[in-house]
Formats: C-alpha cells, structure tokens, sequence
C-alpha cells in the first residue's frame, strides 16, 4: 500500500480532515479517524468525545469533539451511518490520536446507512491536493 505524503492510499477523506475505512472484515462498517494532518493540527489530544453506541449520524453533521492543548475541534461524520463501536482506549489514553491516527487512535465505528454516498470523498491523491492548495 503506497501513500500520498502520508496518507494511506486505502481510506477515503474528508476536506475537513476525517478519514474513513471500509470494513472488509464486517460489510457495511467503516471505521471513523482523523487525519495526520489534523492531530498536527491540533496539538496534543488531551480529550476526546464521542457519540455513544446506537446513535445515529448524518453525513457532515458534528458528531463529536478532540480536545487538545490548543483547541477544541469538531468531528464531523464522513458518511450517514448508525455509531456501533468507539475507541474506548482513547478514554485513558487519548494521546493515540497523536501517536497513531491511522491506527490505534482510530475514533468510531459506523454501520454505514442505506446509500451511503462514499463517491463525495476523496481519495488519498485528492486529499493531498487539497492540502497542497490551503
């Protein structure tokens, strides 16, 4: 798996700076993080907060907060879906949004809903083009 500045080439992103994984493992899942470009961003997480299990989303919407040393930031949801797992790691330790945004500092899980437009994401080259022109 190549990457674009990295940016792994296998995710789908927001303009403002989610990323999104499909879930080969479970169909119709996607897990929800931010990218290496919004924890630099940020600054040291301190905090995050995230919706509970069960709740819905809509694509766009706010749908959490990272609290960091320099700011608090919104979490938007990618796509529309149903929250049905969150990093609850990140409770005691959410230093890993730092250490490893792609990884274990994942932040939810959705169950992605009916017609979930993925095709208004971009790709890891658009992403990075996006970036290049702020």
């Amino acid at each position: 798996m190549t990457s674009h500045s990295g940016n792994p080439d296998d995710l789908l992103y927001t303009p403002s700076h989610e990323w999104l994984r499909r879930d080969h493992a479970r169909p119709g899942e996607a897990t929800i993080g931010i990218t290496d470009f919004a924890q630099d961003q940020l600054g040291d997480v301190v905090y995050v907060d995230l919706p509970a299990t069960g709740t819905t989303v809509e694509a766009g919407e706010s749908c959490g907060e990272i609290e960091s040393t320099k700011t608090v930031a919104e979490l938007y949801a990618p796509v529309g879906g149903e929250v049905v797992a969150i990093n609850d790691e990140l409770t005691d330790a959410p230093e890993l949004v730092n250490e490893s945004p792609y990884g274990e500092g994942w932040l939810i899980r959705l169950r992605l809903a009916d017609g979930a437009d993925l095709a208004n994401l971009l790709d890891a080259a658009g992403y990075q083009a996006q970036l290049e022109a702020e």
